[in-house]
């Protein structure tokens, strides 16, 4: 999400919601396995994954650079009436706080490398201990695909990267995968892509 803000703001203006209305397929799955609790969704764009935890039970907080992501997710939010605390915040200046949330979520948050490692290590000290993190994002591999992501291949993830990054959680899944994406129109055809779940002791 190092793109300027002007770009992510035109490109959320569309009427229409550019990555879909629906969950995140991953999301959802590991969702469904938890006792709902107090969530995190950094980089959360146009609300889908925290409209659909909050219809799940979850306490949502979100937070994007984007201020028109911001209204369309709580439009969406509205539409559901379900409630979500959705922050307009910068990566940057996220602030940790310490053992607070039972899962965080990363679905397709991409970085560059030196913001990547602090905001990694700021989202361990803010899960809870027993805390579970998720994680879904472009691979590297993703650089020969058109379905998406990131044009900066120092903005894709692999699975030494990530086994870096959370290294001090115990680790349940590290996986690569190729498959076929259906999420709005940005996210459409061939990918492939990473994807961690781990557990913070």
């Amino acid at each position: 999400m190092n793109i300027s803000s002007g770009l992510w703001n035109e490109r959320y203006k569309q009427s229409g919601y550019v990555y879909g209305t629906e969950p995140n397929l991953f999301f959802r799955e590991q969702l469904a396995k938890l006792t709902p609790g107090r969530i995190l969704l950094p980089c959360e764009g146009e609300g889908r994954n925290a409209v659909y935890a909050a219809q799940m039970g979850w306490k949502v907080d979100a937070f994007d650079f984007s201020e028109q992501a911001r209204k369309k997710a709580l439009q969406l939010a509205g539409n559901y009436e379900v409630s979500i605390n959705y922050a307009l915040q910068m990566v940057e200046e996220f602030e940790p706080r310490p053992d607070y949330y039972d899962v965080i979520a990363l679905i397709y948050a991409h970085f560059l490398p030196d913001i990547r490692k602090t905001f990694h290590q700021k989202l361990v000290e803010s899960l809870k201990p027993g805390g579970i993190l998720l994680l879904e994002a472009f691979h590297k591999e993703q650089i020969r695909n058109t379905s998406g992501g990131p044009r900066d291949r120092e903005m894709l993830y692999n699975e030494t990267m990530l086994a870096e990054d959370f290294g001090c959680l115990q680790i349940f899944l590290l996986d690569k995968y190729s498959l076929n994406i259906e999420e709005g129109d940005y996210h459409k055809g061939k990918a492939d892509i990473v994807r961690l779940v781990a557990q913070k002791g």
